[in-house]
């Protein structure tokens, strides 16, 4: 009972315990005879926080605060979110992915699945739990790793860390949550050769035998789990859209990296366009860098073109996708079934041959809208932003890769070479720019101000699944939010209000839910059902 009391992170409140339960639980003796408040030990907390000198010495400090103690770990995260965020998640986590075998000490309670071992599905899942009550899980099979590839079983430090960003920002009880990786091996020689890798040494599998074990991944979950919101993450490009295309439909289910950053670059687009005062279905989008994310946010938009009042067929045509290949073409062999439906007709264009690179791109279709995905540093060139600039009045830019070393543009070189008019989103924290008397706020395109509320509202909801009308709803609820009556205002709602955001975000998902008749239960008030399965770090 000792032990457990102080090793359980649940349980333990370190020197918090008052002198009853000191006397209750056996711990007289066991911890300074000082008993701190939760607020004086969350003080003590961050100033240990602010001697570590660098991201990754700072993020492992607060680790070990999370492995001992999770209300002290949130209460600590949530009195500076802005502040910790890219600290606990992106981009200081991209390093102790690369690094997670190397710096492992516990599994944080996750779930580790094998694609050798199938029949344990069920085992691993309930063993993880240790009899708690499940409402959400978050599943990667490492592939996609951020922008810095695959990384197999490490990849478990997302679905860790993506679970703490919805306990900070919607108040998600941690310990209903259950992170998860499935193993299903990794091309990255890296890890193959490194005798400290702790995931299984093999190339990946696919085909047949990745899809069953996909299957009884998410049966075991549902049996397991029943209401279980099921958040995918990170998945690679030639799985992901498949598997959320087969489950979403009868399932809960969520795919961060498709439909999250489609969600947030969407809500950007709609604040952008209430300061710019310009027609949504008047813009002509670029997508640069068209895998898993650009093509899933080049569908989330669409589909809001289609439901502001075009045609399939007009709303098509208002897309330009640009990858590897330069412009993708209806004739290319190598296009993935998400790319196809936005591939253009080599007849539109007298010089399709040319159409090889960004700039020549740019310069024939002359877009309004531009969005990054590429995870090539600096591809907004000068050349580039000034070219789309002199043929639209206010050009929305958003370079959205992520981390640091792979964003396509910096804000502070977007506002100078377009004169200020740019409207800008990055996928990094930018700071303010200073330009010609103006002080121009950078949102941030974070998908961690829309996937949390998102989840928060589907759960307390009871939703039978995630549609795309709750979707839309959660993106106009964010996007409606800026301030346009301020020169210079962010095209999103700051990270540092998160919290509040999140409420925001999870309000119009849940009425959306309700107002499908999607609910499970019966739901008097969606405000209130927020506030029952809120949770607050609190003795």
């Amino acid at each position: 009972m000792t032990n457990q009391k102080l090793t359980d992170p649940f349980t333990n409140k370190g020197t918090a315990f008052t002198a009853a339960e000191r006397k209750q639980f056996g711990l007289v003796g066991m911890l300074p005879p000082r008993i701190q408040s939760l607020a004086e030990q969350a003080d003590e907390v961050y100033r240990q926080y602010q001697q570590r000198s660098t991201p990754l010495e700072k993020r492992l400090f607060l680790m070990t605060i999370f492995n001992e103690n999770r209300v002290l770990f949130f209460k600590v995260f949530s009195q500076h979110v802005a502040e910790l965020m890219p600290i606990v998640y992106d981009p200081t986590i991209a390093t102790t992915v690369e690094n997670y075998s190397r710096l492992f000490v516990q599994p944080q309670g996750a779930a580790f699945l094998s694609i050798d071992d199938p029949d344990s599905i069920e085992a691993s899942l309930k063993n993880a739990a240790n009899g708690r009550k499940i409402s959400l899980l978050c599943v990667t099979d490492g592939e996609g790793i951020l922008g810095i590839g695959d990384w197999g079983t490490q990849g478990v430090d997302i679905t860790v860390g993506k679970l703490m960003v919805y306990t900070a920002a919607a108040g998600i009880d941690p310990s209903s949550v259950l992170p998860v990786v499935i193993d299903a091996g990794t091309n990255n020689e890296k890890l193959l050769n490194d005798p400290l890798y702790l995931g299984n040494k093999f190339k990946r599998v696919r085909g047949k035998r990745y899809d069953d074990f996909i299957d009884q991944f998410v049966s075991a979950v549902e049996k397991i789990f029943p209401d279980v919101y099921l958040h995918f993450e990170d998945f690679g490009r030639s799985n992901a859209a498949t598997i959320l295309n087969q489950y979403k439909d009868r399932n809960l289910v969520f795919n961060d990296d498709i439909q999250g950053t489609g969600i947030i670059v969407l809500a950007g687009i709609i604040g952008a366009l209430n300061i710019s005062k310009q027609k949504f279905t008047d813009q002509r989008y670029l997508c640069f860098g068209a895998g898993t994310a650009g093509a899933g946010i080049t569908r989330k938009v669409y589909d809001e073109m289609v439901s502001a009042g075009l045609s399939p067929a007009e709303a098509k045509k208002h897309f330009y996708l640009v990858d590897k290949q330069g412009l993708l073409f209806d004739d290319m062999t190598d296009l993935t079934p998400e790319q196809k439906p936005f591939a253009r007709s080599r007849a539109e264009f007298a010089n399709a041959d040319k159409l090889t690179n960004l700039l020549a791109v740019v310069k024939a279709v002359h877009p309004t809208i531009m969005v990054g995905t590429s995870t090539q540093h600096g591809a907004f060139t000068k050349a580039v932003v000034t070219e789309m600039a002199a043929h639209t009045k206010r050009p929305i830019i958003f370079p959205i890769s992520n981390p640091t070393k792979l964003i396509e543009a910096n804000a502070d070189d977007l506002i100078k070479w377009t004169n200020g008019q740019a409207l800008v989103a990055t996928g990094i924290p930018s700071a303010n720019v200073d330009y010609n008397g103006v002080t121009y706020q950078i949102g941030q395109a974070n998908n961690a101000l829309i996937y949390p509320g998102l989840g928060l509202g589907a759960i307390a909801a009871h939703a039978s699944v995630l549609n795309d009308q709750m979707i839309s709803a959660a993106a106009h609820s964010l996007g409606d939010i800026v301030d346009v009556s301020q020169p210079g205002a962010a095209v999103l709602p700051p990270v540092t209000k998160l919290n509040q955001f999140s409420d925001t975000v999870a309000a119009a998902v849940g009425q959306s839910a309700v107002d499908q008749k999607l609910n499970q239960k019966t739901i008097e008030s969606v405000t209130a059902a927020i506030n029952d399965v809120k949770w607050e770090p609190t003795y």
